[in-house]
């Protein structure tokens, strides 16, 4: 019997490649998407470093705040940039917005904020409180190239980030790189319920598809606009102020 149904199968793979069709056989995946939870796929690659007693603060924690938290941020109640319901975890939340935090300085012995720069409107302003408020910290954002395979920066993000050292460097969108590559396909294909091999790709190499920034004390930070304008922050370079028109 098994011989005949794998003759059958033969036949019919035969018959399909001489028409110019090809069947692909995927198995339905079981559980949750790996990188669900995003503390799963970071702690792979990043030592945090907090010890327990430390003070630490969550900006923008949404649906999937930080696990060694000590006060969650939110700057709205309901979703607006984040697609999920509020999770808090059992752990304070504060309402602030990230431009203007309530809290002391260097209250915190880090601060956590994943996922929230990209979409702010100042960050030479949110890097400012962000240090201010925080002994150490990290910050992450998705990569370029992640936003331009899942096309979905329109209508949420403002900046493509990325870091070098200990700076971080944020670039203004075009209106064109906002569309990607103007398609779902890569998209529906990772989060599909079938397996496929890209989708094991893809949560293999979180570091790959999004900026891990640890920073400790301080981070310069550059601020390129469509305009040719550039802002800095923490940070010295009168040859590229020379060259160059630098907002203030």
């Amino acid at each position: 019997m098994r011989h005949f149904v794998g003759a059958i199968k033969r036949s019919a793979g035969s018959l399909l490649q001489r028409i110019g069709v090809k069947v692909e056989i995927r198995r339905r995946r079981h559980g949750k998407p790996p990188g669900e939870h995003r503390f799963d796929y970071q702690k792979r690659h990043i030592e945090f470093g907090i010890l327990p007693g430390m003070r630490t603060l969550d900006i923008g924690s949404g649906g999937d705040p930080f696990p060694g938290a000590s006060v969650l941020v939110e700057r709205f109640l309901e979703p607006v940039y984040r697609t999920e319901k509020l999770v808090t975890a059992d752990k304070p939340l504060v309402l602030a917005d990230i431009h203007y935090l309530p809290f002391p300085r260097k209250s915190f012995d880090f601060v956590f904020s994943s996922h929230v720069l990209e979409v702010i409107d100042d960050p030479i302003q949110a890097s400012q409180e962000i240090m201010r408020v925080g002994k150490r910290g990290y910050i992450e954002t998705p990569t370029f190239g992640k936003d331009m395979l899942f096309a979905w920066a329109r209508t949420k993000q403002k900046w493509h980030v990325t870091a070098i050292g200990p700076h971080l460097c944020f670039f203004e969108y075009s209106d064109r790189q906002l569309d990607g590559i103007n398609s779902h396909v890569w998209r529906n294909l990772i989060f599909d319920k079938w397996q496929h091999p890209l989708q094991q790709i893809f949560w293999d190499n979180q570091d790959v598809f999004n900026v891990m920034f640890l920073w400790d004390n301080e981070f310069s930070v550059f601020v390129f606009y469509l305009d040719g304008s550039i802002r800095t922050l923490n940070t010295s370079v009168p040859h590229l102020q020379e060259s160059s028109p630098v907002r203030q």
